[in-house]
């Protein structure tokens, strides 16, 4: 059966997988990410062999600004900023193949277009919410780059101009405010400076998965920690529905997956912000792929260059 090579790199993990033209994983492995260049390209490696063989393309997904032609890692601020300045087919030893790579949230998007929620849409706007927020955003069927590649970042939207540094440089940014990391880290102060309510029970600092599920218990300080997150973030989508005028909006990531303490206060808020103006609803829906890893995304951006391919041929 044809098949891909489709890779997601994660700060986390390395997910691979190969992957059938109806987006049905065949084999697939994950694998912690590596903390060395030189232990990245033993990995990389490895899963191309027991998963690339035979593959009519691949596609890789990665944080960052990458260049889609090249697939060199342009910028790459974090946990793997060993990769910035390489080029990941050769990282991955992928030889004569045709091997397309992106931005993560971007190629998550593409997944989402082939297979998912935005399936014959021309318009829409995706965040995957997790360790960090990442972004894509459709727009008459095309998907946003801008200049160098850049665009998209919906993570480093300013939602606070005086808030706190983050990763990218800027300051006050979507990412600072909810992602996990900055979730955890606003339990783990009222933790630390012994708030009253359950996050004190824990021995450990509280996840933010935790976090999610004392919200939807009741607990008074897991609630205000999560409704300050979700006020912030349907402002954020809120702009970009002015900006972008989408007809669906995505949301994909580990944040997600916390149901309706999430997705029902911000369907709300998101309502009340945009509806006087636009006088349509936008729906606000989680990802619909079989697997949200991120390697469906990949994927699709590798059957997207075979079909390129062949249009050339």
């Amino acid at each position: 059966m044809a098949h891909v090579f489709a890779v997601d790199i994660g700060g986390t993990q390395i997910k691979a997988a190969r992957v059938d033209e109806r987006g049905s994983v065949v084999a697939s492995r994950r694998i912690d990410t590596p903390a060395t260049l030189d232990a990245f390209v033993v990995v990389a490696r490895m899963l191309a062999r027991e998963l690339g063989d035979g593959a009519l393309a691949a596609g890789i997904g990665c944080k960052g600004i990458i260049n889609p032609r090249t697939t060199k890692v342009e910028v790459l601020p974090g946990t793997v900023h060993y990769l910035e300045g390489h080029t990941l087919a050769e990282l991955f030893g992928l030889g004569a193949m045709p091997v397309a790579a992106d931005n993560d949230a971007r190629v998550a998007l593409l997944g989402e277009r082939r297979w998912g929620a935005a399936r014959g849409l021309s318009d829409v706007i995706m965040l995957t919410l997790g360790t960090g927020v990442g972004g894509g955003i459709l727009t008459g069927g095309v998907p946003v780059r801008g200049a160098i590649g850049a665009g998209g970042h919906l993570g480093h939207l300013t939602v606070d101009p005086h808030g706190v540094t983050c990763i990218c440089g800027n300051r006050g940014c979507l990412e600072t405010v909810f992602s996990s990391k900055a979730i955890e880290a606003a339990a783990f102060s009222a933790q630390h400076r012994g708030v009253a309510g359950t996050l004190l029970s824990h021995g450990k600092p509280p996840t933010c998965e935790q976090v999610f599920r004392e919200a939807a218990e009741g607990d008074a300080v897991a609630r205000e920690i999560v409704e300050r997150g979700v006020a912030l973030l349907a402002g954020a989508i809120a702009a970009l529905a002015f900006v972008f005028d989408p007809e669906l909006v995505i949301l994909g990531g580990q944040i997600a997956d916390a149901g309706d303490v999430l997705l029902a206060p911000l369907r709300r808020q998101f309502h009340e912000r945009t509806v006087p103006l636009l006088r349509r609803e936008i729906p606000v829906v989680r990802t619909r792929l079989s697997d949200p890893s991120g390697v469906l995304g990949a994927a699709a951006l590798a059957w997207d260059a075979c079909t390129t391919l062949a249009g050339q041929g």
